[in-house]
């Protein structure tokens, strides 16, 4: 209880703002093909969204540093709304992803701030479980940001007010808790080597997540509008996707407190793939079954990426939660830079549902690294985290 309590206006705040982030990112690449963007233009906002995380990565460690936890939220916060507000305002392709990029950075920010938290909030024991927790919060204001979609119509100004006031309201629990905010970080860069040779499945993983839940994220809206499905149908997919991702998330996360947590990976991942190739195979499906098979897909490939940080902290310590939080983070965002062009040209060339071919491939890669290093290598103790800070204190030179 003591690790949840820790995080309660943490997770508050997370709820508010995954809600927003929810909407607008469905929100922009839908408007932007009812405006009739170019298929390359909306690709390649996604793709610039995750780069300004990528960078983003870069620079949370010496915010964090210099200003602590509490307060690197509110500032990244405050520049996510101002990007959203002047959107709006400058719909045309080049604003667009400039904006967005801007977002992207921001939210880099965020996620290291939340991520880093939970992490020195929970122990080996329980980290499952309690990132568990945390993502049911966070798909569950994902559903909701959806869900906004059905609000008003895509050209309107509420939307992004909508999205505005909920980034506004996610500062406010932070702002007045007194629950006390985790140390801030020992050192200022990343060690990406350090972090493969640390956790390869750890690292392989946000990678792979990134490149899958970047395009799927970026183009789900292209694909629900080109195989004929109204706005209101979309929502009610995607809202599926989220709603399945909820309620895995926790006991896929308990039962990697109780296996290797690669298995796990392994088996979400081949799962994830088959329901992809369904999804791919399958475009003229009725709505309500591609529904199903979007929920499907939340439960086995959406709680991946809360595997690998589970993994990945399992063999680090708690000084060095921001390093390994944004280190999985710029892998998770290298991934997704690189994959929305890709299945954005194979969507022109073979057609929407190519996406979940190119999603699919990539899972079954993931699974197939993971039981290569599982054959490779026995299950890695968990180490105590004091164990841990007594012998290699913040673990970098």
């Amino acid at each position: 209880m003591p690790a949840y309590s820790s995080i309660a206006a943490l997770l508050v705040s997370v709820f508010l703002l995954i809600a927003g982030n929810g909407l607008i990112s469905t929100l922009v690449p839908l408007r932007a093909t009812l405006d009739g963007f170019p298929p390359l233009a909306i690709g390649i906002m996604g793709s610039v969204y995750f780069f300004g995380m990528l960078t983003g990565t870069l620079a949370v460690p010496l915010v964090l540093r210099r200003t602590g936890h509490i307060r690197a939220f509110c500032a990244f916060v405050s520049l996510a709304l101002i990007a959203t507000l002047v959107l709006p305002m400058a719909v045309a392709p080049l604003p667009w992803i400039v904006l967005r990029g801007i977002i992207g950075f921001a939210f880099a920010g965020l996620y290291a701030v939340i991520d880093g938290w939970v992490s020195a909030k929970s122990q080996n024991e329980n980290r499952g479980r309690v990132y568990g927790f945390y993502q049911i919060v966070n798909f569950s204001g994902s559903a909701l940001g959806q869900q906004l979609l059905t609000l008003a119509d895509p050209h309107s100004y509420m939307l992004f007010s909508v999205i505005a006031g909920l980034f506004a309201l996610a500062v406010l629990p932070l702002a007045f808790t007194r629950a006390e905010e985790p140390p801030v970080p020992a050192a200022v860069r990343l060690r990406l080597v350090w972090l493969a040779r640390t956790a390869p499945v750890g690292a392989m993983a946000a990678l792979v997540v990134g490149a899958a839940n970047g395009s799927f994220w970026s183009l789900a809206p292209v694909y629900g509008l080109g195989i004929g499905m109204t706005p209101a149908a979309l929502a009610v997919f995607l809202t599926a996707v989220v709603v399945g991702s909820a309620l895995a998330v926790w006991p896929v996360g308990r039962m990697s407190d109780m296996y290797d947590r690669r298995k796990i990976v392994a088996a979400c991942a081949v799962t994830g793939a088959l329901v992809e190739f369904g999804l791919w195979s399958g475009s003229a499906l009725p709505v309500a079954m591609l529904t199903v098979l979007g929920f499907l897909l939340g439960c086995a490939t959406f709680v991946l990426y809360t595997l690998a940080v589970a993994h990945t902290n399992d063999r680090t310590g708690p000084a060095q939660a921001i390093i390994v939080s944004s280190g999985l983070l710029f892998l998770y965002c290298l991934g997704a830079i690189i994959a929305p062009p890709i299945g954005s040209a194979l969507m022109g060339k073979f057609g929407p549902s190519s996406l979940f071919a190119l999603n699919g491939a990539l899972h079954f890669m993931l699974a197939g690294f993971a039981l290569w290093r599982i054959l490779l290598r026995e299950k890695a103790a968990r180490v105590p985290r004091e164990e841990r800070v007594a012998e290699g204190g913040s673990g970098l030179p």
